[in-house]
């Protein structure tokens, strides 16, 4: 059995406050050497400027989630935009920076620096400037640039009077006050354009907090979806991030999206779709989901199944139970490079194809972006799926 899937269940307030750790850390040290590299091309007495400066970007994000419910949206978006673009320039800036210091301590054992080079650390941190805004600039311009990724798939089931099924696929569009109405619609057109027979949302659709899907109107946006077979989702650990998703899971079923909650539906006779509620729910609000077995009891095992399952682990049981093929999401395959390092050790597939005996899996690396609206890692995308079901 495969063993590559290493998923460890750290508590919420463990997390934070690694991360608080790891991104303060982070955030002082790109700043003391920012200073060292740049303070002298600053005006004199600017110093304190220049760290409150630093403070406010860091901590934007974090104010705009804590003043949510009585800061004006303006301000609140505000502090939202800035605080993640933060986050990719302290990403990205610890990795460059980081570089810099290395070729440093290399250079005090074997010198490879020119001495004007040394003599003039403001042109190290000039380019490392160019750079960063460079990285930044690609990943957003990239973020904004879908691509959609065919799959032609053949189930050896027969599927009553479905010959062939016409799938797309859209994963983590994580819509809220980043991925927002426009770019919605953007996808809703794109889908439609594909004239699928079905459309399917493993997980991640909703960014955490309602309001903003409220606000701008999303879910007439959404209802503009017209497969003939419908519209079928799951919940993400993100529904459930900011503990409402009883309140997600309504305003998507007003909008056409019938939410598979550790439940299925038979489509036409012909085919099982299945969907697995998130596994970390008992993490943000307690429970546990239900075994797959007993969400898949008493159907035909002659019958094709589709599985949606958020995060792509646990596919040994998906094998054992007779899925068919499982749709997945959640990795984002990294978003950031070299963030793919990370995944594809945790993940048996963090993106893409993946055949287990009768089981096949694809998991898509999504559509929209979890904190900075930067992709440098991949492209977002939508999976156009074409199934063709064969009994012989």
């Amino acid at each position: 059995m495969y063993t590559k899937e290493r998923m460890i269940d750290i508590p919420v307030y463990s997390f934070f406050v690694i991360f608080f750790v790891i991104y303060g850390a982070a955030n002082l040290y790109i700043g003391w050497r920012g200073w060292q590299a740049l303070g002298q091309l600053l005006p004199d007495g600017s110093a304190q400027l220049y760290w409150l400066t630093l403070t406010f970007f860091a901590l934007s994000y974090f104010a705009s989630r804590a003043g949510a419910k009585w800061l004006p949206e303006t301000i609140t978006t505000l502090l939202t935009y800035a605080g993640v673009f933060w986050m990719a320039v302290i990403y990205y800036g610890f990795l460059l920076v980081l570089l810099v210091d290395i070729i440093r301590l290399l250079d005090r054992a074997i010198p490879l620096l020119p001495m004007t080079l040394k003599q003039h650390p403001e042109w190290t941190g000039v380019t490392v400037l160019i750079l960063l805004t460079c990285i930044l600039a690609y990943g957003f311009w990239n973020a904004r640039h879908t691509i959609i990724n065919r799959y032609d798939i053949t189930i050896a089931k027969n599927a009553g009077n479905l010959t062939n099924l016409h799938a797309v696929a859209v994963s983590d569009i994580h819509l809220g006050d980043i991925i927002g109405a426009d770019r919605l619609e953007e996808l809703v057109e794109s889908i439609n354009q594909l004239q699928p027979d079905i459309v399917l949302l493993p997980g991640d659709i909703i960014e955490a907090e309602l309001q903003p899907f409220i606000a701008q109107n999303m879910g007439a946006v959404l209802r503009r979806l017209n497969p003939p077979l419908g519209v079928y989702a799951v919940l993400g650990n993100h529904e459930y991030i900011g503990g409402e998703q009883d309140g997600i899971i309504a305003a998507l079923e007003q909008a056409g999206v019938k939410v598979l909650r550790d439940s299925k539906v038979i489509i036409n006779d012909s085919l099982v779709v299945a969907g697995r509620d998130e596994r970390s729910r008992n993490r943000y609000a307690g429970g546990s989901r239900a075994p797959l077995s007993s969400i898949l009891a008493g159907i035909n095992p002659a019958m094709p199944v589709l599985l949606l399952d958020h995060q792509p682990l646990d596919l040994d049981e998906s094998r054992l139970q007779g899925v068919d093929l499982q749709l997945s999401g959640h990795t984002h395959r990294g978003q950031m490079y070299p963030n793919h390092l990370i995944t594809s050790a945790i993940f048996e597939i963090d993106w893409g194809y993946l055949k287990k005996d009768s089981l096949q899996v694809i998991v898509s690396c999504g559509y929209g972006t979890w904190g900075p609206p930067i992709r440098t890692g991949n492209q977002p995308e939508l999976l156009d799926i074409h199934i063709t079901f064969n009994g012989k």
